[in-house]
């Protein structure tokens, strides 16, 4: 899988409208991805920007996580997954992708 698939998948949850009001940075070996929720419909892209909480995890493991095979307090707490930032924001991030 690559980094548009991922893309694809957190543009199709996010949907136009997620209700998190924050932007969020998904850091990736292949890339990023911003979600920006301050707006509606809400912006996904691959173009880097700040962000109010920056996500730092592999693509595969990023995915692992969107399909719910990786927990992502387990994927945090075995380092999986680095979170710089608000961390309420990265709270709603993962109640928002079923974590």
């Amino acid at each position: 899988m690559s980094l548009q698939s991922l893309t694809e998948q957190i543009k199709t949850i996010v949907g136009t409208d997620s209700g998190l009001a924050a932007s969020v940075k998904f850091v990736t070996d292949e890339g990023v991805i911003v979600i920006d929720a301050k707006q509606v419909p809400n912006v996904v892209s691959n173009e880097d920007a700040p962000a109010d909480c920056t996500l730092e995890i592999s693509t595969s493991d990023a995915l692992d996580m969107l399909s719910g095979s990786l927990n992502p307090m387990m994927a945090y707490m075995n380092g999986k997954l680095k979170i710089d930032g608000d961390m309420g924001v990265a709270m709603k991030i993962a109640q928002t992708f079923g974590g």
